[in-house]
């Protein structure tokens, strides 16, 4: 069982805090969640909200903003330092773009004007806790299919990739020649070492082989070995790749880039089950599994001449296309969430995705696929002033923050001074949104007010 699909109503078993000082609003709105199936607790303001929070977990926070003597931005901020994945909304009388841009900012899934309807709110909440169930599957395929297949790396819960998974796994438990198309940059690799996993071949070799990286007078040596003195430099005999899969699975990426000339020692090999090393007359039978991939319209290029009819429906018997990731856009937040908790291992780091910068994402078509997300959020995370990964901090534009006016290349020398510019940007952005208020500049950028004091002098900004 994949998980529950995409669409589903999430609320079974959901439980939610209502927080409000106003007691016939918080009655109401808790009243209005119950009845439609929620589990809901109340709470009369923060100090007994975070009393809560502390001793039990919450999917979904609902608070209002304007409360004393602790509001509802600082509810916020501290129940995403306990819980990074409970969602929240902020409902607030006073609906300004200002204090919505501030909450989602801070990191709220949502916002609400008070007063609602009823079918509004309801459908808010349906989408943050639908985010929340998502962002609990990093990792996507769960369950079942993930542990027994090994299918963990390949992210993603959308219809596309789930019917994608469900023929990965037909197909590995036979030994059929598989073809996998699809976009630069949207895994077709793999797809191609998921098939091998699953397969009765997992512990054997999984060899690939990069046919645009080879020359085309040394993919034939590279592929099937040569003997001693069959061409200048070969100094003595050498295995090929394909002996080197023996027992295994062979892939062969950008089989597209191939001369026909290579395309037919190819063909000969899938049919025979046999190779001749180059020089050599002698053939080496061979038990290999063959998977191809290519980016390219094999079609096409058939009538363009430049790939082989024959060599195609030997390769095509079973066909496996990968969607771009503008098909899967449901699994935008979980890919950054994945590609985000590797950098944070890796770089030993605490850095969180705000809902701000999951729908920045979610708005863009990805043109460079799975590859263009990771490095994305591989570069703000990089350049983050605070562990709190804003809109701003992602420019799917340029690949780099997206209000930063960062020097161009030749002028600046030193990084330092690359480094000073996004700072100074950033401290200046912040304030420009906290008039006169520096300690809700130091929270926002994830420093202490000292040393938002110390780096605002260095660079020279006038805190007036």
């Amino acid at each position: 069982m994949i998980g529950q699909p995409i669409g589903e109503r999430t609320h079974v078993g959901a439980r939610l805090l209502v927080v409000d000082d106003q007691r016939n609003m918080r009655m109401t709105t808790a009243m209005l969640l119950r009845h439609d199936g929620y589990e809901v607790e109340e709470a009369a303001g923060v100090e007994e909200a975070l009393r809560l929070l502390e001793k039990e977990t919450f999917d979904l926070l609902l608070t209002d903003l304007r409360m004393e003597p602790l509001d509802g931005l600082e509810l916020l901020r501290r129940a995403l330092e306990s819980s990074p994945s409970t969602q929240v909304i902020v409902m607030t009388a006073y609906g300004t773009i200002e204090s919505a841009v501030e909450a989602m900012r801070t990191g709220a899934a949502d916002y609400v004007s008070k007063p609602f309807k009823e079918s509004e709110l309801l459908v808010r909440v349906e989408k943050a806790l639908e985010k929340r169930r998502l962002i609990h599957q990093v990792g996507a395929l769960t369950g079942e299919l993930r542990d027994r297949y090994g299918l963990e790396k390949i992210v993603g819960q959308s219809a596309p990739v789930r019917e994608m998974v469900a023929r990965i796994v037909r197909v590995a438990q036979t030994d059929s020649t598989v073809l996998i198309t699809g976009e630069s940059g949207t895994g077709k690799e793999l797809v191609a070492r998921a098939i091998h996993t699953a397969s009765a071949r997992a512990d054997r070799a999984f060899v690939a082989v990069n046919c645009a990286a080879v020359t085309a007078s040394l993919l034939e040596s590279e592929l099937f070995g040569h003997a001693k003195g069959a061409f200048t430099g070969a100094l003595r005999a050498r295995r090929g790749l394909y002996e080197e899969a023996d027992a295994g699975t062979l892939f062969l990426d950008e089989i597209g880039e191939t001369d026909t000339g290579f395309q037919a020692k190819l063909l000969r090999a899938l049919q025979e089950r046999e190779i001749r090393r180059v020089g050599e007359s002698n053939a080496v039978r061979i038990d290999v599994r063959v998977v191809a991939a290519t980016n390219q319209d094999l079609r096409r290029a058939i009538a363009e001449k430049r790939f082989r009819e024959d060599l195609f429906y030997r390769l095509n018997v079973v066909p496996i296309r990968v969607p771009p990731l503008r098909e899967r856009k449901a699994d935008v937040p979980l890919l950054a969430a994945h590609f985000l908790s590797r950098f944070n291992q890796r770089n030993g780091t605490r850095k969180a995705l705000s809902s701000g910068a999951i729908a920045r994402l979610e708005s863009h078509d990805f043109p460079g696929n799975v590859r263009e997300l990771e490095n994305l959020v591989e570069q703000a995370a990089a350049l983050s002033l605070s562990d709190r990964i804003g809109a701003d901090d992602i420019d799917v534009e340029t690949g780099g923050p997206a209000t930063r006016e960062l020097p161009a290349a030749g002028a600046a020398s030193r990084l330092s001074d690359v480094v000073d510019e996004a700072e100074r940007h950033a401290i200046v952005a912040s304030m420009a949104r906290h008039p006169g208020d520096l300690a809700a500049v130091a929270r926002e950028l994830g420093v202490s007010p000292t040393t938002l004091w110390r780096k605002s002098r260095r660079l020279g900004i006038d805190h007036g």
